[in-house]
């Protein structure tokens, strides 16, 4: 019988699903909503949020986990590798934590890809 219970909270993780593909990632900032698009290929994540488009390498660590790196940093707090993390997946969206690498503090999204 614990079986049947627990499995009933296992969470999906397809993450090979989804990583490369275009997508978009939504999040409240001082009460407004802002939204990013971005493209991820095998080595690369191109993103646009306000107007502006960034590229950061991207390298996976393990089949749900990867580092993003952006390729131009313009300050001391862009040359910050990001650790990603797939929590889990469901049809088009999958939830994350990310984290600068050796940070503690860790804050999690919603990721819904488009194609």
């Amino acid at each position: 019988m614990s079986l049947i219970i627990s499995s009933c909270y296992n969470l999906e993780r397809n993450c090979s699903d989804f990583k490369t593909g275009k997508f978009e990632f939504s999040q409240d900032i001082s009460g407004i909503k802002q939204t990013t698009t971005f493209v991820r290929t095998n080595k690369y994540q191109i993103e646009t949020y306000n107007g502006k488009t960034d590229t950061a390498s991207v390298r996976w660590v393990s089949d749900c986990e990867f580092i993003l790196e952006k390729l131009h940093p313009k300050s001391m707090q862009d040359k910050k590798a990001i650790s990603m993390k797939i929590l889990s997946t469901k049809d088009k969206t999958y939830t994350f934590e990310y984290s600068f690498v050796n940070d503690e503090k860790k804050q999690t999204g919603i990721v819904t890809k488009l194609d």
